[in-house]
């Protein structure tokens, strides 16, 4: 019996935490906002159409190429100047590859490993230069997005203006974090020019969906100015009982009474109905995922809420001083149930015993940032001298219980087994709340920029566990306080190119308790040696950058069997050390011949140095050494026979990894092929100018090879393709 424990207790874990381990515009006047692109008349020459960006992380974009940001530095900042691999997703790489979820979206971002876990809707868990970010590196317009258990947001691709990718420990700015880095996504804004687009899609699996865009100034004399986004969903998937259903709504506001002073509201709210678990069965007796659904038809849902409301003000005080107020609330509910089959039968090898369980989750959290920005010179050198003060509360609410389902038929495998009504039997609430205070300075002289920013942080986190059968509660208190900083030299020659050096740190605290130890866990540490090239070619609107990485974490938490006095038992400690080193290539252009590109390698070599004793020296599961990933885009000419028509295709090739942390498995190497197409109507005739037809393929032959990850495995997701008619006006 104590083995069976072992053995199911990874698996119910990966069920419910969901695989993982636990400005452009601070000064655009809407410059010629609708410039269009060779053959495209919905692209722009400059996506200069957001009203104000304040300190959101907006992306300065010419078509793939993304050139200046805030997420790097708090304010906008061009990437040339930022001493650490900085890039972005821009909104016409989003429009050209029509990605329905965040894996999609970072797919050809160098460094992302996604689909470590195949195919699962219900959580957007991926990786970074070999650390997982899914709950530390998520962040929404600049401000933490803070992730519990199973209570993950869930990011609607349509209701972003793009995403800005900050690689590396990050604390020095926005504090607790992790070694991977930060991915900033960003909301679609207010625009000045008014757009309206109305779109339907339909696609494999029974895919039914609607949108709508709509922007523009209120009226023409107030300086108010409005967005609302919106999209409805009803579509299944490649699993039975996993539905991918959404409901989403995105309204926005921006008041500019003036040029110094502006307040940008943004709110969303969305209804998403998934499956409890999507996890094929893992046959314990092979060790290899199987194409049976482990879950239970019968008992497999999942129902996820989520809202937030925030605000973004800025006014400038004067020709030095700047004052801006970042601030958000957000609350997630989070109700599932889902059964799990484990081991087969004693007494019948054609069925397997399952596991069920119910869970009711609630997280709200309320972040607030204040910046005090000061550009100023002192004799030859020109400062721009950000101070601030940032403040995060997290409250945290589980209910939970297990119970037992039906076994599952092998010969019948999709058939629901009814299962009785389960009732909770633990309860944990978490109240956590950091304060971070922090300074930089970007000084400049002649063709260097020196940054330097140094921070500290206070986290406070108490945990109440409570058995329900007993009423008895145990309370774990933790405190900690964290120092962390970035130093970084830039050099700008006069043709484009920027060689950069840094150094930078970051923290993340752990809540819970070591149970080998009864101890709070300590928070983990990491620290980053980068040393890269940015070139900005001359006349070309291209970007080229390489960067050579050294991250040490320590601290670390694993999973281990471990002999407690209750017996063994799989349970999380903390004497981790992990290396991460590696190279990182990536190319982005939009020439005027109407070809977008977008090209990346990274090379990973992440070692476990100290941790479980069978893990000491191996690599880190599921981390390939070797990715690689292309995606062109090219739409005809006006002048040419083809007007009308455009084309993409892409390819993501992953090495083979390791399944495991102790190296016994592997994951074989495998390239997915993704391809587009689309055709303007207006080339048939002026009067149907706007309307669009596009065609996007993900995964275009359907390669469907198992993937491990901690040892456990899974599927890729399967083929996609989704049509799309959309109109603009």
């Amino acid at each position: 019996m104590p083995n069976q424990t072992i053995r199911l207790l990874p698996l119910i874990r990966a069920t419910l935490a969901g695989t993982s381990a636990l400005a452009l515009v601070a000064t655009a006047q809407a410059q010629e906002a609708q410039q269009e692109t060779a053959g495209n008349a919905e692209s722009t020459a400059l996506e200069t159409l957001i009203v104000n960006g304040g300190s959101g992380g907006v992306i300065t974009a010419d078509g793939y190429v993304g050139t200046s940001s805030a997420t790097g530095a708090k304010v906008d900042t061009p990437f040339l100047q930022t001493p650490q691999s900085i890039s972005s997703v821009t909104e016409q790489q989003l429009k050209d590859r029509n990605p329905q979820t965040l894996l999609d979206v970072l797919a050809y971002t160098p460094g992302s490993r996604v689909n470590a876990f195949g195919f699962d809707p219900r959580f957007d868990s991926f990786s970074v230069r070999g650390f997982d970010v899914t709950y530390t590196g998520v962040f929404r317009d600049n401000l933490r997005q803070p992730g519990a258990s199973s209570s993950i947001f869930k990011t609607e691709p349509y209701g972003l203006e793009g995403v800005s990718i900050l690689r590396g420990p990050s604390s020095a700015l926005y504090g607790a974090s992790g070694a991977g880095g930060l991915f900033n996504l960003i909301t679609k804004r207010p625009t000045e020019v008014p757009l309206h687009e109305l779109q339907v899609q339909y696609g494999t699996d029974n895919r039914y969906q609607g949108q709508f865009d709509f922007s523009g100034p209120i009226n023409e004399t107030d300086p108010v100015y409005y967005r609302l986004t919106g999209l409805l969903r009803d579509s299944d998937t490649e699993q039975v009982s996993v539905p991918d259903d959404r409901a989403y709504i995105a309204p926005a506001f921006t008041w500019k009474p003036d040029e110094d002073t502006s307040l940008t509201v943004l709110g969303e709210y969305s209804r998403t109905k998934t499956g409890g678990t999507a996890a094929y069965y893992n046959d314990p007796l092979t060790g290899e995922v199987t194409d049976i659904f482990a879950g239970n038809p019968a008992f497999n849902d999942s129902v996820q809420k989520q809202a937030r409301l925030g605000y973004e003000f800025e006014h400038r005080l004067n020709e030095t001083f700047t004052f801006r107020q970042n601030a958000r609330i957000s609350t997630l509910n989070t109700d599932a149930d889902w059964a799990f089959a484990y081991a087969p039968n004693d007494v019948d090898p054609t069925l397997l015993d399952s596991s069920a369980g119910t869970f009711d989750e609630r997280l709200t959290a309320f972040v607030i940032d204040n910046q005090l920005v000061a550009e100023f010179d002192t004799g030859a050198l020109d400062h721009t001298l950000l101070a601030g003060v940032d403040y995060t509360k997290l409250r945290f609410r589980s209910l939970s219980g297990t119970g037992v389902s039906p076994p599952l038929d092998t010969n019948n495998p999709t058939q629901g087994r009814p299962v009785a009504a389960i009732d909770f039997s633990s309860r944990v609430v978490q109240d956590q709340w950091q304060l971070g205070t922090y300074l930089q300075d970007q000084i400049r002289y002649d063709a260097w920029t020196l940054t330097g920013g140094a921070r500290y942080d206070w986290v406070s986190t108490d945990t109440d566990t409570t058995d329900l059968a007993t009423d008895a509660v145990s309370t774990v208190s933790q405190n900690d306080k964290e120092f962390s900083g970035r130093i970084g030299l830039t050099y700008e020659t006069d043709f484009g190119l920027a060689p950069y050096i840094s150094y930078s740190t970051a923290f993340s605290p752990n809540a819970g308790i070591n149970r080998e130890t009864n101890q709070p866990f300590k928070p983990t540490e990491s620290e980053q040696q980068e040393v890269g090239v940015k070139y900005l070619l001359p006349n070309s609107n291209t970007l080229i950058t390489a960067a050579l990485f050294n991250i040490d974490q320590t601290n670390s938490l694993y999973y281990e069997v471990v002999d407690l006095p209750t017996g063994p038992e799989n349970i999380q400690v903390q004497r981790g050390k992990v290396r991460s080193r590696g190279f990182e290539l990536e190319a982005n252009t939009s020439l005027d011949n109407g070809l977008s590109l977008v090209a990346s390698y990274t090379y990973t070599d992440a070692k476990i140095l100290e941790g479980p004793a069978d893990t000491i020296g191996n690599y880190v599961s599921s981390v390939p050494r070797h990715m690689a990933s292309a995606w062109a885009y090219y739409t005809l000419p006006e002048d040419g026979p083809g007007y009308g028509l455009g084309f993409g295709a892409g390819a993501r090739f992953l090495g083979s990894s390791y399944g495991n942390d102790q190296n016994t498995t592997r994951n074989s190497s495998r390239v997915l092929f993704d391809a587009a197409a689309h055709y303007d109507f207006a080339a048939l005739d002026k009067k149907y100018e706007g309307l669009r037809l596009q065609v996007n393929a993900t995964n275009l032959f359907d390669r469907r090879e198992a993937v491990c990850s901690a040892g456990f495995c899974y599927r890729d997701r399967g083929r996609a393709v989704i049509g799309s008619l959309r109109y603009n006006w």
